[in-house]
């Protein structure tokens, strides 16, 4: 047994042999909801890895036990008395990428955060309840301090993500993020066919560098998460994409929402439904990778996360929801990361439950 909060009104325990989290105290029934939660997934589906030390039930929230996992349970707390947390803060760190990808939002503009500016976000978002940071777009590898940016988040209050499209790793560059306490590289693949992520890409062989990527990132001892995004008439595309992810023996397969662009592309109900599906049935059958999917996490399990337990930081220092809404509601260049968190909350444009994505419904009321 480990325990992993003990104060005079709350501990909440962890039992590793059962898999399982017991709250006591008087604030137990806060933090219940939670505890109910992370017990049920933990007996009904598997982990994305079982390691020496700790569990990681997905890699897209900390290991248990941890000091991270810890914040995420007392932010928890103060969801539950209606005081929102940014549990997870991502942050677009470079608008440079080698890829010329045709939904890319960020490739026309000019300019990015400084060096100081994100260490600022980071301290600021640690200071906040922060137990998550995700660094994205375009290609983090190419910033030279990237490992510096890693380094600098303190791992006993959060982990660290990064997305890369794969085109720059190395050897080097993969032993340089594990010793920098990187958590999770993510690498994007939109399909096992290379000619078609490769024209999602823009560039010939881009399939071929993320495999590689994610190749690399494994033999050097990281977490990865493969990761693509589904529009309607994909849906079957994820199991072939699960097949992949098992050849290459990555922790998760990671299956997002696609931003439709016309009303043909925009997942029917039905198609949501069929991603539930797959993703109870994964998860449910032993060995192989663990499958995530925003349409049962945020959309059955949680609620969309946008504005309630998620904060984006754009790489023009705009403060979003996420990073799927383009309004910027403040900016980290003129104010302080806690102001803006009040100025999206003040919007009142992430107020209670919402099991639909927002940036779909604004597509929706444009066709």
């Amino acid at each position: 047994m480990t325990q992993l909060i003990k104060t005079a009104a709350l501990s909440v325990d962890f039992e590793r042999d059962a898999m399982s989290l017991k709250a006591h105290g008087a604030l137990a029934s806060m933090v219940q909801p939670v505890i109910k939660m992370a017990n049920q997934r933990l007996a009904e589906e598997k982990p994305a890895q079982v390691r020496l030390k700790d569990v990681v039930a997905s890699t897209w929230l900390p290991p248990i036990p941890s000091g991270p996992f810890k914040r995420l349970l007392l932010n928890e707390a103060h969801i539950a008395i209606g005081r929102p947390v940014p549990q997870t803060v991502s942050i677009e760190v470079t608008r440079q990428c080698k890829a010329k990808c045709g939904h890319c939002l960020i490739k026309e503009g000019e300019g990015e955060l400084s060096h100081d500016e994100i260490l600022r976000v980071i301290d600021e978002a640690l200071e906040m309840g922060a137990c998550i940071i995700t660094f994205t777009e375009g290609d983090p590898l190419l910033r030279e301090d990237i490992f510096e940016l890693v380094r600098h988040v303190d791992s006993e209050k959060a982990v660290v993500n990064l997305f890369t499209p794969g085109l720059e790793m190395t050897v080097e560059k993969a032993v340089k993020l594990r010793e920098a306490g990187l958590y999770n590289l993510i690498v994007g693949v939109y399909s096992t066919s290379p000619e078609v992520h490769d024209g999602v890409r823009g560039v010939a062989g881009a399939f071929d560098k993320a495999i590689d990527a994610i190749k690399i990132a494994l033999n050097t001892g990281l977490m990865v998460t493969m990761s693509c995004h589904v529009l309607s008439g994909q849906v079957d595309r994820i199991l072939d994409l699960y097949k992949l992810a098992t050849e290459l023996g990555v922790q998760e397969l990671s299956v997002w929402e696609g931003i439709p662009e016309t009303a043909q592309e925009r997942l029917t109900q039905i198609e949501r439904e069929k991603i539930i599906d797959i993703y109870r049935k994964i998860n449910s059958t032993a060995g192989g990778p663990r499958l995530f999917a925003n349409t049962y996490f945020e959309g059955q399990l949680l609620g969309c996360m946008a504005g309630r337990r998620w904060m984006h930081i754009g790489v023009d220092g705009g403060v979003r929801g996420c990073p799927y809404l383009q309004e910027s509601l403040a900016n980290i260049r003129e104010c302080h990361l806690r102001d803006a968190w009040k100025a999206l909350r003040r919007s009142g444009k992430f107020d209670g439950l919402v099991c639909t994505c927002p940036a779909q419904s604004l597509f929706s009321s444009r066709i």
